[in-house]
Protein backbone atom coordinates (compact mmCIF):
# COMPACT_ATOMS: atom_id res chain seq x y z
CA UNK A 1 0.00 0.00 0.00
CA UNK A 2 1.28 3.24 -1.00
CA UNK A 3 2.07 5.37 2.53
CA UNK A 4 0.94 8.87 2.50
CA UNK A 5 4.15 10.52 3.89
CA UNK A 6 4.09 14.03 6.06
CA UNK A 7 3.75 16.36 3.04
CA UNK A 8 0.32 14.27 2.65
CA UNK A 9 -1.02 15.03 6.01
CA UNK A 10 -4.07 17.36 5.32
CA UNK A 11 -4.39 21.09 7.52
CA UNK A 12 -7.85 21.33 7.64
CA UNK A 13 -7.88 24.38 10.28
CA UNK A 14 -7.54 27.87 9.05
CA UNK A 15 -4.31 28.81 7.93
CA UNK A 16 -4.11 32.51 7.03
CA UNK A 17 -0.39 31.45 5.34
CA UNK A 18 -2.37 29.48 3.13
CA UNK A 19 -5.08 31.92 2.18
CA UNK A 20 -2.81 34.94 1.72
CA UNK A 21 -1.21 32.86 -0.82
CA UNK A 22 -4.24 31.75 -2.71
CA UNK A 23 -5.22 35.43 -2.75
CA UNK A 24 -2.03 36.38 -4.46
CA UNK A 25 -3.11 34.41 -7.69
CA UNK A 26 -6.37 36.70 -7.41
CA UNK A 27 -4.33 39.96 -7.09
CA UNK A 28 -4.29 40.32 -11.22
CA UNK A 29 -8.00 39.66 -11.38
CA UNK A 30 -8.99 42.29 -8.58
CA UNK A 31 -10.85 44.67 -10.35
CA UNK A 32 -13.49 41.87 -11.13
CA UNK A 33 -13.59 40.51 -8.09
CA UNK A 34 -14.60 44.07 -6.64
CA UNK A 35 -17.41 44.46 -9.34
CA UNK A 36 -18.18 40.76 -7.90
CA UNK A 37 -18.57 41.85 -4.59
CA UNK A 38 -20.59 44.65 -5.58
CA UNK A 39 -22.76 42.52 -7.44
CA UNK A 40 -23.38 40.02 -4.54
CA UNK A 41 -23.84 42.94 -2.81
CA UNK A 42 -27.12 44.35 -4.64
CA UNK A 43 -28.03 40.13 -4.84
CA UNK A 44 -27.91 40.61 -0.84
CA UNK A 45 -30.32 43.77 -1.02
CA UNK A 46 -32.59 42.63 -2.99
CA UNK A 47 -33.27 39.43 -1.00
CA UNK A 48 -33.72 41.39 2.26
CA UNK A 49 -36.37 44.24 0.80
CA UNK A 50 -38.43 41.33 -0.56
CA UNK A 51 -40.31 39.47 1.70
CA UNK A 52 -41.02 43.64 3.57
CA UNK A 53 -42.85 44.60 -0.30
CA UNK A 54 -44.84 41.23 -0.34
CA UNK A 55 -45.65 41.31 3.15
CA UNK A 56 -47.00 45.06 2.60
CA UNK A 57 -48.81 44.32 -0.67
CA UNK A 58 -50.44 41.39 1.31
CA UNK A 59 -51.64 43.59 4.62
CA UNK A 60 -52.19 46.80 2.48
CA UNK A 61 -53.82 45.63 -0.42
CA UNK A 62 -56.20 43.25 1.82
CA UNK A 63 -56.66 45.91 3.90
CA UNK A 64 -58.30 48.39 2.09
CA UNK A 65 -59.35 45.50 -0.55
CA UNK A 66 -56.97 47.22 -3.75
CA UNK A 67 -55.81 45.20 -6.09
CA UNK A 68 -53.56 47.51 -7.59
CA UNK A 69 -51.99 47.65 -4.24
CA UNK A 70 -51.31 43.93 -4.76
CA UNK A 71 -50.01 44.28 -8.24
CA UNK A 72 -47.88 46.98 -7.50
CA UNK A 73 -46.44 44.72 -4.59
CA UNK A 74 -45.66 41.95 -6.82
CA UNK A 75 -44.34 44.12 -9.24
CA UNK A 76 -41.85 45.69 -6.85
CA UNK A 77 -41.20 41.72 -5.92
CA UNK A 78 -40.24 40.29 -8.99
CA UNK A 79 -38.44 43.75 -9.70
CA UNK A 80 -36.23 43.24 -7.11
CA UNK A 81 -35.25 39.44 -7.81
CA UNK A 82 -34.92 40.20 -10.96
CA UNK A 83 -32.21 42.50 -10.12
CA UNK A 84 -31.16 40.08 -7.59
CA UNK A 85 -31.02 37.04 -10.18
CA UNK A 86 -28.73 39.52 -12.46
CA UNK A 87 -26.31 40.72 -9.90
CA UNK A 88 -26.25 36.82 -8.60
CA UNK A 89 -25.27 36.25 -12.58
CA UNK A 90 -22.76 38.73 -13.04
CA UNK A 91 -21.01 38.06 -9.87
CA UNK A 92 -21.12 33.88 -11.19
CA UNK A 93 -19.50 34.94 -14.20
CA UNK A 94 -17.00 37.53 -13.01
CA UNK A 95 -15.72 35.13 -10.35
CA UNK A 96 -15.71 32.31 -12.78
CA UNK A 97 -13.31 34.53 -15.17
CA UNK A 98 -10.95 35.37 -11.87
CA UNK A 99 -10.93 31.51 -10.96
CA UNK A 100 -10.29 30.42 -13.95
CA UNK A 101 -6.99 33.02 -14.48
CA UNK A 102 -5.95 31.68 -11.18
CA UNK A 103 -6.24 28.42 -11.67
CA UNK A 104 -3.93 28.88 -14.92
CA UNK A 105 -2.01 30.75 -12.98
CA UNK A 106 -1.40 28.32 -10.56
CA UNK A 107 -0.89 25.28 -12.68
CA UNK A 108 1.54 26.73 -14.65
CA UNK A 109 3.88 27.83 -11.51
CA UNK A 110 3.36 23.89 -10.17
CA UNK A 111 4.44 22.93 -14.01
CA UNK A 112 7.29 24.57 -14.01
CA UNK A 113 8.44 24.13 -10.45
CA UNK A 114 7.90 20.23 -10.36
CA UNK A 115 10.06 20.45 -14.08
CA UNK A 116 12.75 21.86 -11.97
CA UNK A 117 12.82 19.42 -9.31
CA UNK A 118 15.64 17.05 -8.62
CA UNK A 119 15.69 13.57 -10.23
CA UNK A 120 15.60 12.30 -6.77
CA UNK A 121 12.36 13.72 -5.72
CA UNK A 122 10.50 11.96 -8.94
CA UNK A 123 12.42 8.67 -6.81
CA UNK A 124 10.27 9.70 -4.15
CA UNK A 125 6.79 11.40 -4.68
CA UNK A 126 4.66 8.87 -6.93
CA UNK A 127 3.04 9.90 -10.15
CA UNK A 128 -0.74 9.57 -9.37
CA UNK A 129 0.05 11.64 -6.03
CA UNK A 130 1.74 14.44 -8.52
CA UNK A 131 -1.25 14.43 -10.96
CA UNK A 132 -3.81 14.51 -7.65
CA UNK A 133 -2.41 17.85 -6.93
CA UNK A 134 -2.11 19.48 -10.39
CA UNK A 135 -5.85 18.20 -11.05
CA UNK A 136 -7.72 17.10 -7.49
CA UNK A 137 -6.60 19.74 -5.60
CA UNK A 138 -6.62 22.59 -7.72
CA UNK A 139 -9.99 22.06 -9.19
CA UNK A 140 -10.99 22.15 -5.33
CA UNK A 141 -9.96 25.60 -5.09
CA UNK A 142 -11.05 26.69 -8.63
CA UNK A 143 -15.05 25.40 -7.47
CA UNK A 144 -13.97 27.37 -4.28
CA UNK A 145 -12.54 30.71 -6.24
CA UNK A 146 -15.89 30.48 -8.43
CA UNK A 147 -18.47 29.85 -6.17
CA UNK A 148 -17.52 30.34 -2.54
CA UNK A 149 -15.41 33.16 -1.82
CA UNK A 150 -17.93 36.18 -3.43
CA UNK A 151 -20.89 33.39 -2.57
CA UNK A 152 -19.87 33.41 1.19
CA UNK A 153 -19.46 37.10 1.47
CA UNK A 154 -23.17 37.23 -0.06
CA UNK A 155 -24.31 34.92 2.34
CA UNK A 156 -23.34 36.95 5.14
CA UNK A 157 -24.56 40.10 3.52
CA UNK A 158 -27.63 38.77 3.84
CA UNK A 159 -28.23 36.92 6.90
CA UNK A 160 -26.97 40.17 8.51
CA UNK A 161 -29.16 42.20 6.21
CA UNK A 162 -32.31 39.38 7.53
CA UNK A 163 -31.36 39.95 10.98
CA UNK A 164 -31.06 43.68 11.63
CA UNK A 165 -34.41 44.06 9.57
CA UNK A 166 -35.59 41.51 12.02
CA UNK A 167 -35.10 43.17 15.05
CA UNK A 168 -36.12 47.01 13.95
CA UNK A 169 -39.47 45.44 13.09
CA UNK A 170 -40.09 43.30 16.01
CA UNK A 171 -38.20 41.79 19.03
CA UNK A 172 -40.09 39.34 20.34
CA UNK A 173 -40.07 37.16 17.01
CA UNK A 174 -36.69 37.91 16.74
CA UNK A 175 -35.88 36.17 19.56
CA UNK A 176 -37.85 32.88 18.48
CA UNK A 177 -35.53 32.56 15.49
CA UNK A 178 -32.45 33.20 17.73
CA UNK A 179 -33.91 30.69 20.12
CA UNK A 180 -34.02 28.57 16.92
CA UNK A 181 -30.25 29.35 15.91
CA UNK A 182 -29.07 27.96 19.46
CA UNK A 183 -30.22 24.22 18.24
CA UNK A 184 -28.41 24.97 15.00
CA UNK A 185 -25.61 26.24 16.32
CA UNK A 186 -25.18 22.65 19.12
CA UNK A 187 -25.66 19.95 15.40
CA UNK A 188 -23.87 22.43 13.72
CA UNK A 189 -21.01 22.19 16.14
CA UNK A 190 -21.16 18.37 16.70
CA UNK A 191 -21.24 17.87 12.70
CA UNK A 192 -18.12 20.00 12.15
CA UNK A 193 -16.48 17.35 14.54
CA UNK A 194 -17.60 14.28 12.42
CA UNK A 195 -17.08 16.22 8.74
CA UNK A 196 -13.75 16.85 9.64
CA UNK A 197 -12.84 13.24 10.54
CA UNK A 198 -14.97 11.56 7.24
CA UNK A 199 -13.11 14.40 4.90
CA UNK A 200 -9.50 13.54 6.38
CA UNK A 201 -9.96 9.81 5.44
CA UNK A 202 -11.71 10.98 2.21
CA UNK A 203 -8.89 12.92 0.97
CA UNK A 204 -6.36 10.09 2.29
CA UNK A 205 -8.19 7.49 0.20
CA UNK A 206 -8.52 9.45 -2.84
CA UNK A 207 -4.39 9.71 -2.64
CA UNK A 208 -3.64 6.34 -2.09
CA UNK A 209 -6.27 5.31 -5.20
CA UNK A 210 -4.53 7.98 -7.77
CA UNK A 211 -1.08 6.54 -6.72
CA UNK A 212 -1.76 3.03 -7.32
CA UNK A 213 -3.52 3.66 -10.99
CA UNK A 214 -1.14 5.61 -11.82
CA UNK A 215 1.67 2.51 -10.75
CA UNK A 216 -0.91 0.14 -12.35
CA UNK A 217 -2.01 1.33 -15.73
CA UNK A 218 2.19 2.43 -16.16
CA UNK A 219 3.24 -1.34 -15.30
CA UNK A 220 0.24 -3.11 -17.05
CA UNK A 221 2.96 -4.76 -19.56
CA UNK A 222 4.42 -6.69 -16.39
CA UNK A 223 0.74 -6.71 -14.92
CA UNK A 224 0.08 -9.12 -18.65
CA UNK A 225 3.13 -10.41 -19.14
CA UNK A 226 3.12 -12.34 -15.44
CA UNK A 227 -1.43 -12.99 -15.54
CA UNK A 228 -1.37 -11.02 -12.33
CA UNK A 229 -4.64 -8.79 -13.68
CA UNK A 230 -7.18 -10.96 -11.73
CA UNK A 231 -4.43 -10.29 -8.43
CA UNK A 232 -3.90 -6.92 -8.92
CA UNK A 233 -8.51 -6.32 -9.39
CA UNK A 234 -9.12 -7.99 -6.39
CA UNK A 235 -5.64 -5.57 -4.20
CA UNK A 236 -7.44 -2.62 -6.19
CA UNK A 237 -11.05 -3.32 -4.73
CA UNK A 238 -10.24 -4.28 -1.68
CA UNK A 239 -7.32 -2.48 -0.83
CA UNK A 240 -8.21 0.90 -2.53
CA UNK A 241 -11.53 1.63 -4.09
CA UNK A 242 -13.53 -0.51 -1.35
CA UNK A 243 -11.79 1.63 1.13
CA UNK A 244 -12.42 5.17 -0.76
CA UNK A 245 -15.87 3.95 -1.25
CA UNK A 246 -16.56 3.35 2.30
CA UNK A 247 -14.73 6.58 3.25
CA UNK A 248 -17.12 8.64 0.73
CA UNK A 249 -19.86 6.40 1.83
CA UNK A 250 -19.60 7.83 5.27
CA UNK A 251 -19.18 11.45 4.48
CA UNK A 252 -22.52 10.93 2.74
CA UNK A 253 -23.94 9.26 5.99
CA UNK A 254 -22.74 12.54 8.03
CA UNK A 255 -23.83 15.23 4.92
CA UNK A 256 -27.30 13.87 4.84
CA UNK A 257 -27.51 13.48 8.81
CA UNK A 258 -26.92 17.13 8.90
CA UNK A 259 -28.67 19.20 5.97
CA UNK A 260 -32.01 17.38 6.93
CA UNK A 261 -31.40 17.76 10.20
CA UNK A 262 -31.34 22.04 9.43
CA UNK A 263 -34.36 21.42 7.30
CA UNK A 264 -35.97 20.38 10.21
CA UNK A 265 -35.35 22.59 11.99
CA UNK A 266 -36.17 25.35 9.48
CA UNK A 267 -39.61 24.04 9.45
CA UNK A 268 -40.02 24.00 13.40
CA UNK A 269 -38.52 27.75 13.48
CA UNK A 270 -41.49 28.55 10.92
CA UNK A 271 -43.92 26.59 12.51
CA UNK A 272 -43.09 28.46 16.04
CA UNK A 273 -43.24 31.67 13.74
CA UNK A 274 -46.56 31.50 13.17
CA UNK A 275 -48.15 30.24 16.51
CA UNK A 276 -45.95 32.97 18.10
CA UNK A 277 -47.60 35.24 15.50
CA UNK A 278 -51.08 33.97 15.28
CA UNK A 279 -51.55 34.30 18.86
CA UNK A 280 -49.99 38.43 18.36
CA UNK A 281 -51.87 38.89 15.71
CA UNK A 282 -55.25 37.57 17.15
CA UNK A 283 -54.49 39.67 20.56
CA UNK A 284 -54.16 42.53 17.92
CA UNK A 285 -50.50 42.98 18.92
CA UNK A 286 -48.94 42.47 15.20
CA UNK A 287 -50.10 42.94 12.04
CA UNK A 288 -50.75 40.57 9.05
CA UNK A 289 -47.92 42.20 7.13
CA UNK A 290 -45.46 42.01 10.35
CA UNK A 291 -46.13 38.01 10.52
CA UNK A 292 -45.91 37.42 6.61
CA UNK A 293 -42.75 39.44 6.25
CA UNK A 294 -41.31 37.22 9.45
CA UNK A 295 -42.72 33.81 7.56
CA UNK A 296 -41.03 34.56 4.86
CA UNK A 297 -37.72 35.96 6.27
CA UNK A 298 -37.40 32.61 8.49
CA UNK A 299 -36.42 31.07 4.16
CA UNK A 300 -33.96 33.58 4.20
CA UNK A 301 -32.78 33.38 7.51
CA UNK A 302 -32.04 29.42 7.15
CA UNK A 303 -30.61 29.59 3.80
CA UNK A 304 -27.57 31.29 3.92
CA UNK A 305 -26.91 29.47 7.38
CA UNK A 306 -27.07 25.96 5.25
CA UNK A 307 -25.32 27.57 2.11
CA UNK A 308 -22.24 28.60 4.64
CA UNK A 309 -22.97 25.22 6.26
CA UNK A 310 -22.04 23.43 3.04
CA UNK A 311 -19.13 25.46 2.62
CA UNK A 312 -17.25 24.79 5.53
CA UNK A 313 -17.18 21.25 3.85
CA UNK A 314 -15.58 22.99 0.86
CA UNK A 315 -13.30 25.08 3.33
CA UNK A 316 -11.76 22.63 4.87
CA UNK A 317 -10.88 20.74 1.38
CA UNK A 318 -9.26 24.06 0.20
CA UNK A 319 -7.06 24.32 3.56
CA UNK A 320 -6.04 20.72 2.81
CA UNK A 321 -5.39 21.22 -0.62
CA UNK A 322 -3.99 24.76 -0.36
CA UNK A 323 -1.87 23.48 2.05
CA UNK A 324 -0.38 20.72 0.36
CA UNK A 325 -0.03 22.45 -2.98
CA UNK A 326 1.86 25.44 -1.95
CA UNK A 327 4.37 22.73 0.32
CA UNK A 328 4.90 21.21 -3.21
CA UNK A 329 5.52 24.58 -4.43
CA UNK A 330 7.89 25.60 -1.46
CA UNK A 331 10.20 22.31 -1.90
CA UNK A 332 13.12 23.40 -2.64
CA UNK A 333 15.17 23.35 -6.27
CA UNK A 334 18.10 20.82 -4.59
CA UNK A 335 20.21 21.31 -7.94
CA UNK A 336 19.90 25.57 -8.87
CA UNK A 337 21.96 27.77 -10.47
CA UNK A 338 24.40 30.12 -8.11
CA UNK A 339 23.32 33.76 -8.69
CA UNK A 340 25.19 34.68 -11.31
CA UNK A 341 25.95 31.77 -12.82
CA UNK A 342 28.09 32.12 -15.97
CA UNK A 343 26.84 30.89 -19.30
CA UNK A 344 28.90 27.89 -20.51
CA UNK A 345 30.24 28.72 -24.05
CA UNK A 346 30.92 26.14 -27.21
CA UNK A 347 32.51 23.65 -25.40
CA UNK A 348 35.63 20.98 -26.52
CA UNK A 349 34.10 18.17 -24.60
CA UNK A 350 37.00 17.19 -21.75
CA UNK A 351 35.75 16.17 -18.78
CA UNK A 352 37.76 16.23 -15.09
CA UNK A 353 36.74 14.47 -12.25
CA UNK A 354 39.11 14.87 -9.48
CA UNK A 355 39.11 13.31 -5.60
CA UNK A 356 35.00 13.04 -6.41
CA UNK A 357 32.93 11.35 -3.35
CA UNK A 358 28.99 11.40 -3.71
CA UNK A 359 26.46 9.85 -1.68
CA UNK A 360 22.77 9.62 -1.94
CA UNK A 361 20.52 11.24 0.47
CA UNK A 362 20.04 8.57 2.54
CA UNK A 363 20.01 7.45 6.33
CA UNK A 364 23.19 5.44 6.15
CA UNK A 365 25.85 8.04 5.55
CA UNK A 366 28.98 5.68 5.81
CA UNK A 367 27.73 4.07 2.44
CA UNK A 368 29.28 6.50 -0.24
CA UNK A 369 28.09 5.71 -3.78
CA UNK A 370 31.73 7.27 -5.75
CA UNK A 371 34.55 7.50 -3.18
CA UNK A 372 37.99 9.39 -4.36
CA UNK A 373 37.46 9.13 -7.87
CA UNK A 374 39.47 10.96 -9.87
CA UNK A 375 39.63 10.56 -14.25
CA UNK A 376 40.64 12.97 -16.90
CA UNK A 377 38.76 12.61 -20.03
CA UNK A 378 40.27 14.79 -23.17
CA UNK A 379 38.07 15.86 -25.87
CA UNK A 380 36.71 13.47 -28.04
CA UNK A 381 37.59 10.49 -26.53
CA UNK A 382 34.89 7.71 -26.14
CA UNK A 383 35.05 6.52 -22.70
CA UNK A 384 33.16 3.00 -21.63
CA UNK A 385 32.03 2.66 -17.85
CA UNK A 386 32.06 -1.32 -16.80
CA UNK A 387 31.73 -2.88 -13.77
CA UNK A 388 28.42 -4.54 -11.87
CA UNK A 389 24.98 -2.66 -11.17
CA UNK A 390 25.59 -0.43 -8.40
CA UNK A 391 28.97 0.40 -8.89
CA UNK A 392 29.02 4.07 -9.75
CA UNK A 393 28.74 4.30 -13.59
CA UNK A 394 25.89 6.09 -13.96
CA UNK A 395 26.63 8.17 -11.28
CA UNK A 396 29.07 9.50 -12.69
CA UNK A 397 26.73 10.25 -15.61
CA UNK A 398 24.34 12.26 -13.46
CA UNK A 399 27.43 13.81 -11.47
CA UNK A 400 28.59 14.94 -15.25
CA UNK A 401 25.23 16.31 -16.20
CA UNK A 402 25.11 17.65 -12.73
CA UNK A 403 21.52 16.19 -12.06
CA UNK A 404 23.32 16.08 -8.81
CA UNK A 405 26.43 17.69 -6.94
CA UNK A 406 29.21 16.31 -5.42
CA UNK A 407 29.91 15.55 -1.61
CA UNK A 408 33.66 16.65 -2.00
CA UNK A 409 36.11 17.05 -5.03
CA UNK A 410 34.57 18.85 -8.15
CA UNK A 411 33.21 17.96 -11.87
CA UNK A 412 34.53 20.21 -14.47
CA UNK A 413 34.22 20.35 -17.98
CA UNK A 414 36.85 22.17 -19.78
CA UNK A 415 37.98 23.92 -16.75
CA UNK A 416 34.97 25.28 -15.44
CA UNK A 417 33.14 23.78 -12.59
CA UNK A 418 29.95 22.47 -13.79
CA UNK A 419 28.68 24.28 -10.41
CA UNK A 420 29.37 27.83 -11.74
CA UNK A 421 27.69 27.62 -14.90
CA UNK A 422 24.16 27.69 -15.72
CA UNK A 423 22.30 24.36 -16.10
CA UNK A 424 20.84 25.32 -19.33
CA UNK A 425 24.19 26.43 -21.03
CA UNK A 426 25.58 22.88 -19.39
CA UNK A 427 22.93 20.65 -20.42
CA UNK A 428 22.13 21.94 -24.24
CA UNK A 429 25.51 21.12 -25.43
CA UNK A 430 25.24 16.77 -24.08
CA UNK A 431 22.46 14.34 -25.64
CA UNK A 432 21.63 11.51 -23.85
CA UNK A 433 19.96 8.18 -24.98
CA UNK A 434 19.00 6.01 -21.83
CA UNK A 435 18.46 2.12 -22.04
CA UNK A 436 13.86 3.18 -21.51
CA UNK A 437 13.29 5.19 -24.38
CA UNK A 438 10.18 7.84 -23.67
CA UNK A 439 8.61 8.67 -26.70
CA UNK A 440 6.20 11.75 -26.73
CA UNK A 441 2.71 12.12 -27.68
CA UNK A 442 3.31 13.70 -31.91
CA UNK A 443 4.84 12.19 -34.70
CA UNK A 444 7.88 10.39 -35.53
CA UNK A 445 9.42 14.00 -36.47
CA UNK A 446 8.24 15.99 -33.33
CA UNK A 447 10.03 13.02 -30.94
CA UNK A 448 13.17 12.93 -33.05
CA UNK A 449 12.88 17.46 -33.69
CA UNK A 450 12.68 17.17 -29.88
CA UNK A 451 16.81 17.12 -29.46
CA UNK A 452 16.36 20.08 -31.09
CA UNK A 453 13.46 21.94 -31.93
CA UNK A 454 13.91 24.38 -34.46
CA UNK A 455 15.59 21.59 -37.04
CA UNK A 456 14.12 21.44 -40.76
CA UNK A 457 12.88 18.11 -41.91
CA UNK A 458 15.91 17.68 -43.96
CA UNK A 459 17.67 17.82 -40.68
CA UNK A 460 15.56 15.86 -38.86
CA UNK A 461 15.84 13.12 -41.88
CA UNK A 462 19.57 13.06 -42.29
CA UNK A 463 20.07 12.47 -37.85
CA UNK A 464 17.45 9.11 -38.70
CA UNK A 465 19.99 8.21 -41.58
CA UNK A 466 22.86 8.62 -39.84
CA UNK A 467 21.62 5.91 -36.86
CA UNK A 468 20.11 3.80 -39.76
CA UNK A 469 16.80 4.71 -38.46
CA UNK A 470 15.36 5.76 -42.05
CA UNK A 471 14.57 2.69 -43.39
CA UNK A 472 12.02 1.45 -40.95
CA UNK A 473 10.74 4.68 -40.63
CA UNK A 474 9.88 5.19 -44.07
CA UNK A 475 7.59 1.63 -44.07
CA UNK A 476 5.63 3.75 -41.54
CA UNK A 477 2.17 4.04 -42.82
CA UNK A 478 2.72 8.07 -42.93
CA UNK A 479 6.53 7.55 -42.46
CA UNK A 480 8.00 10.48 -40.57
CA UNK A 481 4.79 11.82 -39.88
CA UNK A 482 3.18 9.17 -38.35
CA UNK A 483 2.16 9.21 -34.62
CA UNK A 484 4.02 7.26 -32.32
CA UNK A 485 0.45 6.95 -29.93
CA UNK A 486 1.72 6.90 -26.52
CA UNK A 487 4.73 5.92 -25.24
CA UNK A 488 5.51 4.76 -28.47
CA UNK A 489 3.48 1.57 -28.19
CA UNK A 490 3.41 2.01 -32.29
CA UNK A 491 7.38 1.21 -32.03
CA UNK A 492 9.23 -2.01 -31.17
CA UNK A 493 11.62 -1.69 -28.25
CA UNK A 494 14.62 -0.83 -30.92
CA UNK A 495 13.21 0.91 -33.38
CA UNK A 496 12.15 3.32 -29.99
CA UNK A 497 15.93 3.10 -29.11
CA UNK A 498 16.87 4.13 -32.47
CA UNK A 499 14.65 7.12 -32.27
CA UNK A 500 16.22 7.74 -29.37
CA UNK A 501 19.51 8.28 -30.78
CA UNK A 502 18.36 9.69 -34.16
CA UNK A 503 17.24 12.66 -31.72
CA UNK A 504 20.32 12.80 -29.72
CA UNK A 505 22.23 13.07 -32.75
CA UNK A 506 20.08 15.43 -33.88
CA UNK A 507 20.78 17.86 -31.18
CA UNK A 508 24.88 17.71 -31.95
CA UNK A 509 25.64 17.62 -28.24
CA UNK A 510 29.79 17.86 -27.52
CA UNK A 511 29.33 15.45 -24.96
CA UNK A 512 27.26 12.33 -25.91
CA UNK A 513 26.25 9.97 -23.12
CA UNK A 514 24.83 6.49 -24.33
CA UNK A 515 23.50 4.26 -20.72
CA UNK A 516 22.72 0.80 -21.42
CA UNK A 517 22.08 2.45 -25.00
CA UNK A 518 22.19 -0.83 -26.87
CA UNK A 519 20.66 -3.24 -25.14
CA UNK A 520 17.53 -3.31 -26.15
CA UNK A 521 18.67 -3.78 -29.67
CA UNK A 522 18.95 -6.81 -31.30
CA UNK A 523 22.24 -8.14 -33.20
CA UNK A 524 21.24 -7.11 -36.26
CA UNK A 525 20.24 -3.93 -35.69
CA UNK A 526 23.12 -3.02 -33.69
CA UNK A 527 25.52 -4.07 -36.42
CA UNK A 528 23.79 -1.76 -38.71
CA UNK A 529 23.84 1.27 -36.20
CA UNK A 530 28.07 0.60 -35.21
CA UNK A 531 29.19 2.20 -38.74
CA UNK A 532 27.00 5.44 -38.14
CA UNK A 533 27.80 5.78 -34.44
CA UNK A 534 31.23 5.49 -35.11
CA UNK A 535 30.98 8.35 -37.81
CA UNK A 536 29.25 10.64 -35.86
CA UNK A 537 30.80 10.08 -32.32
CA UNK A 538 33.93 11.34 -33.84
CA UNK A 539 34.91 14.71 -32.68
CA UNK A 540 32.49 13.91 -29.78
CA UNK A 541 32.91 13.16 -25.61
CA UNK A 542 31.41 10.03 -25.18
CA UNK A 543 30.12 8.46 -22.10
CA UNK A 544 28.84 5.02 -22.96
CA UNK A 545 27.91 2.51 -20.30
CA UNK A 546 27.08 -0.93 -21.20
CA UNK A 547 27.04 -4.32 -20.14
CA UNK A 548 27.65 -6.47 -23.03
CA UNK A 549 31.36 -5.72 -23.28
CA UNK A 550 31.64 -6.59 -27.05
CA UNK A 551 30.07 -3.40 -27.80
CA UNK A 552 32.76 -1.37 -26.33
CA UNK A 553 36.18 -2.82 -27.17
CA UNK A 554 36.58 -0.44 -29.59
CA UNK A 555 36.04 2.48 -26.81
CA UNK A 556 39.34 4.75 -26.38
CA UNK A 557 39.34 4.47 -22.82
CA UNK A 558 37.55 1.81 -20.80
CA UNK A 559 37.25 2.41 -17.19
CA UNK A 560 36.49 -0.38 -14.93
CA UNK A 561 34.29 0.54 -11.26
CA UNK A 562 33.71 -1.85 -8.64
CA UNK A 563 31.66 -0.37 -5.02
CA UNK A 564 32.12 3.42 -6.17
CA UNK A 565 36.20 3.24 -6.87
CA UNK A 566 38.06 3.51 -10.25
CA UNK A 567 40.16 0.10 -10.11
CA UNK A 568 41.54 0.04 -13.33
CA UNK A 569 41.33 2.12 -16.51
CA UNK A 570 43.01 1.85 -20.51
CA UNK A 571 41.92 0.66 -23.13
CA UNK A 572 40.56 -2.69 -23.96
CA UNK A 573 44.20 -4.21 -25.47
CA UNK A 574 45.54 -3.21 -22.51
CA UNK A 575 43.11 -4.05 -19.86
CA UNK A 576 43.49 -7.55 -21.26
CA UNK A 577 47.35 -7.37 -21.04
CA UNK A 578 46.76 -6.64 -17.35
CA UNK A 579 45.17 -9.81 -16.42
CA UNK A 580 42.77 -8.24 -13.57
CA UNK A 581 39.24 -7.31 -13.09
CA UNK A 582 38.49 -6.40 -16.90
CA UNK A 583 39.97 -9.66 -18.75
CA UNK A 584 38.15 -11.61 -15.63
CA UNK A 585 34.80 -10.13 -16.85
CA UNK A 586 35.96 -10.59 -20.83
CA UNK A 587 36.62 -13.53 -20.73
CA UNK A 588 33.32 -15.01 -19.15
CA UNK A 589 31.73 -12.90 -22.79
Amino acid sequence: MTAITTDEKDRLDFDWQTTKRLAHYLTPNKTRIYWALFASLISAVANVVGPPIIGWAVDQGVHTQNLSVVGLGVFGYLATQGIGALAFRIQITLMAQAGQRAIQDLRDDLFSHIQHLSISFFAKYETGRLIARIINDVNTLREAITWAVVGTFRDLLSLIGVVITMLLINLPLTFVAFAVLVVLAFVANVWRVYARTTYLRVVETNSKLNAELAEAFNGVRVTQAFNRQAHNLGRFNTTFNERNRAANLRATLVASLFFPSIELIGGVATGLMIYVGGTLVLQQQLSIFTLLTFVLYIDQFFQPIRQLAQRYNLFQSVMAAGDKLFHLLDRPIEISDQPGADTLPRITGAVQFDHVNFRYDTEDEDAPVLHDVSLDVPAGTTVALVGHTGAGKSTMIKLIMRFHDVVDGTVKIDGVYVRNVAQTSLRSQMGVVLQETYLFSGTVMDNIRYGRLNATDEEVIEAAQAVGAHDFISALEKGYHTEVREGGSLLSQGQKQLLAFARALLADPRILILDEATSNIDTQTEKLIQTALARLLEGRTSFVIAHRLSTIVNSDLIVVMDHGRIIEQGSHLELLAKNGAYAGMYTMI
